[in-house]
């Protein structure tokens, strides 16, 4: 039985990085988790994790047929799904003119096309009940962008967007999206999770190798505490007005600031140009 004052989150991608971190935060503060993996070992260690609350889901997120029956047997065990935590992802690296098409369409699949499956999953059931919470996992990569992770920047943009404007839809029926940005944290991401496109054009070597040298040498020294994410998370869940974007690290703040400040430099630069589109008066 869930706790009166407890809530049913399903966060998916819980075996390693964030994933993991929110999953540990959410069940240590009594909530249950439905935690999506990949293999039934990951599964067996969730459910030990926290017996009659970790309620693991071996889950492909870009099997989206897969993903209606999946999440109605997870409910059936756990109840209502109150929070969806759409996690799940990984980082592609590689300079765009490197990397292939079929790295562009697996980079969307796993970042974009998976929640938003998730999304329309849970989407009735919040709605008749008129409450819910849709947490997008994005990063300060889909509101910056840094060379050398194009597809990636790519795919947070466009996951950014579809929570923006979903938001909208659904604001109504009192359900809440949110788009989580975090900047660098202490995870596998930049590690062995990361999809590196072999390097093929001496030109980009000024552009590549200091980027890719870069973030392997900081992978498992990033500012960032996946525990105090997780907490960041709970905070935000429990808020009676929760933000459209949140960001996590004063890496990412101090990224952010800087472009909006440097876009408002380029739109005053330029903004003869953009009013002389109009039909005159």
């Amino acid at each position: 039985m869930t706790l009166p004052d407890a809530r049913t989150f399903l966060i998916t991608g819980v075996s390693s990085g964030l994933g993991r971190a929110f999953a540990s935060g959410a069940l240590a503060a009594r909530h249950h988790v439905i935690g999506t993996v990949r293999r039934s070992a990951d599964a067996e260690a969730f459910a030990a994790a926290a017996p009659g609350r970790a309620h693991p889901l071996v889950l492909d997120v870009t099997d989206y047929a897969a993903i209606p029956a999946a999440l109605a047997a997870a409910e059936s065990e756990a109840g209502p799904v109150d929070v969806l935590v759409n996690n799940a992802g990984y980082g592609h690296e590689g300079a765009l003119e490197e990397s292939s098409m079929e790295d562009l369409q697996r980079q969307f699949a796993a970042n974009v096309f998976g929640p938003v499956a998730m999304i329309q999953a849970v989407l009735p059931g919040m709605r008749a009940r008129r409450r819910g919470h849709i947490v997008n996992v994005t990063s300060m990569g889909g509101f910056i962008t840094m060379p050398g992770i194009t597809f990636y920047c790519g795919s947070k943009f466009a996951l950014e967007g579809i929570s923006e404007a979903l938001g909208k839809e659904v604001a109504g029926f009192g359900i809440r999206v949110t788009a989580l940005a975090p900047g660098q944290f202490r995870t596998d991401w930049a590690g062995r999770s990361m999809d590196r496109t072999p390097r093929s054009i001496a030109d980009y070597d000024s552009v590549m190798n200091p980027i890719r040298e870069a973030r392997q040498s900081k992978s498992g020294r990033q500012p960032g505490d996946p525990d105090r994410a997780a907490q960041a998370l709970l905070r935000l869940v429990e808020a009676e007005n929760p933000p459209t974007r949140l960001f996590l690290g004063g890496d990412a703040l101090g990224l952010v600031e800087g472009k909006l400040d440097a876009m408002r430099a380029e739109m005053a630069a330029w903004e003869e140009v953009s009013r002389s589109t109009s039909y005159a008066a």
